[in-house]
């Protein structure tokens, strides 16, 4: 798989060029494109239910066809709405064709392999559609935070990230990447509403607070971790979030317009039948 895919109009201002140092502070999560005043929210959303049913008929060729498959990375900070992305986005699809994998600390097993190792394992199939949730980044990006790797085994797996995204796509995998991008104050506004809901407490960990002192080493890491993985190829988007029905517009129409340039093909028909003949009794 050697093309260089396409974005959609929306979406194309977002994406990290390869070769570009990436400034988070130049991105602005309060962005919402042409979709400003009072119907703005309204006509983003009537944009995405239509391109949800796109994304939908395209899935279904990229299932039925078996001869490629996608990969979606979604990263933010703490709050930054992976899961809501996750239940928006992907509400509707063929759940045979789709499988989500959230990225944890990891088990002994896995520590005991190289960082790739669990995450090769979940990499999809031909004809499914793969969510990650947090992903082989965090092996570029926590680690880095906390001083478990240094600059010079970070460039290391940069390297064997580029190298290992290089062989999904030559195996048929169109990988695409997403940085949910709010700001501080919205992350605080966010983490607040959990403490302040009980019926949301359970996504809330005191870990989140002492996370949060972080934001600035934080935002570093992922614009190294950004700039040196996105390619033409494989690209990373800065989406903004903060509003989240314009961060749900965006993706939609970025896998939308990606799937339709790797244009998948519903298997041929049987040969030898005659299907303007045939009746069923």
């Amino acid at each position: 798989m050697s093309k260089k895919f396409k974005v959609g109009d929306i979406s194309g201002p977002y994406r990290v060029r390869e070769g570009k140092r990436l400034k988070l502070e130049k991105h602005n999560p309060d962005d919402v494109g042409d979709y400003s005043g009072d119907d703005g929210k309204v006509r983003a959303e009537q944009r995405t239910a239509s391109q949800l049913e796109e994304l939908f008929k395209l899935q279904e060729r990229l299932y039925a066809g078996q001869q490629h498959s996608v990969l979606i990375v979604l990263q933010a900070m703490d709050a930054g709405g992976k899961d809501g992305t996750i239940k928006h986005v992907f509400r509707g699809l063929n759940p045979q064709g789709v499988r989500v994998t959230s990225f944890k600390v990891p088990s002994s097993e896995e520590a005991g392999h190289d960082f790739l190792w669990r995450i090769h394992k979940e990499a999809p199939s031909r004809g499914m559609m793969a969510v990650f949730n947090r992903s082989h980044y965090e092996d570029v990006l926590v680690t880095r935070v906390y001083g478990l790797v240094k600059d010079k085994e970070a460039q290391r797996r940069f390297d064997h990230i580029r190298n290992f995204e290089r062989l999904l796509l030559e195996r048929g995998t169109l990988v695409l990447k997403f940085f949910l991008h709010i700001s501080k104050e919205e992350q605080a506004e966010r983490l607040q509403a959990r403490i302040d809901d009980p019926e949301r407490r359970w996504k809330f960990s005191p870990a989140d607070l002492e996370e949060r002192k972080l934001w600035t080493e934080y935002h570093s890491a992922f614009e190294d971790a950004l700039s040196e993985t996105s390619s033409a190829q494989a690209p990373w988007f800065v989406i903004p979030a903060n509003h989240k029905w314009y961060r749900n517009l965006v993706i939609v129409d970025a896998l939308v317009a990606a799937l339709e340039d790797l244009g998948p093909q519903l298997p041929p028909e049987p040969a030898g039948v005659d299907f303007s003949s045939l009746r069923v009794i």
